[in-house]
């Protein structure tokens, strides 16, 4: 049991592909705050090593375009440094142009597709409420 929680916010209506890319690009961004979340590299039978992964289960949930808006609200006003995808990102090739268009966003009207965030467990429970567990 954990004393943080990792939760990945995707909104709904997404494309099954646009929700796999948005949630690998989001949990990028939650390792590259917390590489402490990594563990050792893995090793199978034959000896063949494999890249190292999260010690640390990550629940994802989805929720409304509305909801969404909320979240982002709720993680900004508690300073909680989240991972953040916007619409706009998926118009672009490259990593200058996705900080270009995000840069393009204000809290108040940012088209959030996806979001993560790591932190004591009842403290994202109060940022994630309204989403739900993602089926």
């Amino acid at each position: 049991m954990f004393d943080t929680k990792i939760a990945i916010v995707l909104r709904e209506d997404l494309p099954v592909w646009q929700k796999l890319n948005v949630t690998a690009f989001l949990t990028s961004g939650i390792v590259a705050q917390f590489p402490e979340i990594i563990g050792e590299a893995y090793r199978d039978r034959a000896g063949n090593l494999y890249n190292p992964m999260s010690i640390q289960p990550v629940i994802v949930l989805s929720a409304d375009a509305a909801t969404l808006g909320t979240i982002h609200r709720r993680a900004l006003e508690r300073g909680v440094t989240t991972s953040a995808y916007v619409e706009e990102m998926f118009s672009t090739g490259h990593d200058a142009a996705n900080r270009a268009v995000f840069a393009g966003s204000a809290p108040d009207d940012a088209r959030i597709v996806g979001i993560a965030l790591r932190g004591d467990r009842k403290l994202v429970d109060k940022i994630t409420k309204g989403a739900r567990m993602h089926g």
